[in-house]
């Protein structure tokens, strides 16, 4: 949130703080009984029930809390507190350095607390698939090595960026010798025995599994993903209805890719011409410094020109500033193809765009557009700045979200440009509907591995057999579905409400329909759960046809 309040210290991961959370929980949910609901006004309701969801959704967590892999491939405490001192943690002066030394002191107290509560979902059989465990133990690695952990030339992950912003301060040489000697030390000492720590329990956990199965094989497996596919998409889609959409939605989108094979003069079938995408270098910068900057700079041009082009499709748009970084090397082989950081609250921290360039042949120069609407704008940034800043919002409804309406609006952001021009180039539009394939691909993959109990291969050969994308980029990705069960439903759910919602309103309100003021209806509001959502917009509807009576 850009906070400084105990801002040399990390989080409380123990088992009874959990615990008095839950109970903090069930004290709100009875307090907030105590309210004449039909006393409150339309946007106190709207908050009331907007908190009430978030409470009951916590309550039912309760029961799963063993659950989840929160050490893998994709995320954990292995690469997520050094991400959060790395982009989270600023340093303006010599106070706030020490505070950042404070924090890697922190490090053994904090991965112990995690540990002991992991050792939980361990007794209850609840262990993540054996693919995990290489990659999240070379993250590690990652993590100590370098200086001060061993005599190379080159700085470790942290080590490099305390002294990359201890260098900006103006102090003298000497104040800030003795801060990057502290931070030596404590690198040596506390972060090093806590990674070693941690690895030694994942060399435990990785003896004791050599499965990859999904969801359902754990201890009350089918309860759980259906919990997780509730609270994901926010609906009361099951998973085999899930299933079907998807199938639905790849072939549909299949047909209209190859309408543009066919415009291109393309003389193959559609697999084919995804081998083609897949091949010609003309779609593809060179695997080097100098491709991932033309890369970069592309992105910065895109992002430039979206900016001129919002005002004619939004009323409201965001103050907070955006930026565009590649992921960083210790956790890019292994994250996903771009993802969005949020800004702090105060906006002094912007928005940041990640593109993962750690392989070239995984950003095709076609899925630029359609990557960048999505994750920056009109994408995520849009959607997360615009409720940060809505100060009328009660504070959980401006940091809070769901996944199904951020995600669908990620995925409606990467469609609606094409209402205004952009994607002129049909290979471009291609990579829009290769993306909008990916999000259609996963409803069937999710729920195939967790409800179909389908296999690694599997899903990696349907994946093959469906997208253009590459071997890595589909292995990444079915590897993250097992990781996290749900997530991947959210897209496409999300993005067929919205464009039913608007398609509803155009059809009820016809001239009096305004795209600009319904896309402010969306974003000012924040993450709304879908259900809601649709009663806005219902609510939205009846006061545009009361102006005209």
């Amino acid at each position: 949130m850009g906070l400084k309040t105990n801002y040399g210290k990390l989080d409380n991961y123990t088992l009874a703080y959990e615990k008095e959370d839950h109970e903090i929980t069930q004290r709100h949910l009875k307090e907030l009984k105590a309210f004449r609901y039909d006393w409150l006004t339309e946007a106190a309701q709207l908050n009331y029930r907007m908190y009430e969801n978030r409470l009951k959704n916590s309550l039912e967590r309760w029961k799963w809390r063993y659950y989840g892999y929160p050490i893998n491939q994709m995320f954990g405490f292995q690469s997520e507190l050094p991400s959060f001192l790395i982009n989270s943690h600023s340093i303006e002066n010599q106070q706030e350095a020490e505070a950042y030394i404070s924090r890697l002191n922190e490090f053994p107290r904090a991965f112990s607390e995690f540990l002991q509560s992991y050792k939980e979902s361990e007794k209850r059989k609840i262990l993540p698939p054996h693919f995990v465990f290489e990659p999240a133990r070379q993250q590690i690695k990652n993590m100590v090595t370098g200086a001060p952990f061993d005599k190379t030339n080159k700085e470790s992950p942290l080590l490099e960026d305390f002294m990359r912003k201890v260098s900006a301060l103006k102090i003298s040489k000497k104040e800030k010798s003795e801060l990057i000697r502290k931070a030596k030390d404590s690198l040596r000492t506390s972060v090093l025995s806590a990674y070693k720590d941690l690895d030694h329990y994942l060399a435990h956990l990785q003896k004791l599994t050599n499965k990859n199965h999904g969801v359902w094989a754990l201890p009350e497996g089918e309860a759980y993903y259906n919990f997780r596919l509730r609270q994901a998409t926010t609906t009361d889609l099951n998973a085999e209805q899930i299933h079907k959409i998807g199938l639905e939605e790849v072939k549909r989108i299949q047909e209209e890719m190859n309408k543009i094979r066919e415009k291109v003069g393309y003389k193959g079938d559609l697999k084919s011409f995804f081998q083609h995408l897949k091949t010609d270098k003309q779609f593809y910068l060179s695997d080097t410094e100098k491709g991932r900057k033309e890369y970069l700079n592309k992105t910065q041009q895109l992002v430039s020109q979206m900016k001129q082009k919002l005002p004619s499709m939004f009323l409201t748009l965001p103050k907070t500033n955006l930026i565009v970084k590649p992921v960083e090397s210790y956790r890019a082989k292994t994250t996903g193809i771009a993802f969005y950081e949020p800004p702090s609250m105060d906006a002094k921290r912007p928005g940041t765009f990640y593109v993962n360039l750690y392989s070239m042949k995984d950003v095709p120069l076609y899925k630029a557009e359609a990557l960048t609407y999505h994750e920056a704008i009109p994408g995520h940034h849009m959607q997360i700045a615009i409720a940060k800043e809505m100060e009328s919002l009660p504070m959980f409804r401006r940091t809070g979200g769901n996944n199904a309406f951020i995600e669908g609006w990620g995925l409606y952001a990467e469609y609606i440009p094409k209402e205004y021009g952009f994607y002129k180039d049909p290979y471009s539009d291609f990579g829009r509907l290769s993306l909008e394939l990916l999000r259609a691909c996963r409803l069937v993959v999710d729920s195939g591995i967790h409800y179909k109990k389908w296999s690694v291969q599997q899903a990696i050969d349907y994946m093959t057999q469906n997208t253009p994308d590459t071997k890595r980029e589909i292995e990444n990705e079915v590897k993250r579905y097992f990781v996290i069960p749900a997530q991947a439903t959210t897209y496409k759910i999300g993005m067929l409400k919205i464009l039913e919602l608007r398609q509803s309103a155009q059809k009820t309100l016809g001239s009096q329909f305004n795209l600009r003021e319904f896309h402010d209806l969306l974003l000012t509001n924040g993450p709304l759960p879908l259900s809601i959502l649709e009663e806005q917009v219902d609510q939205w509807i009846t006061r545009k046809k009361k102006m005209v009576l």
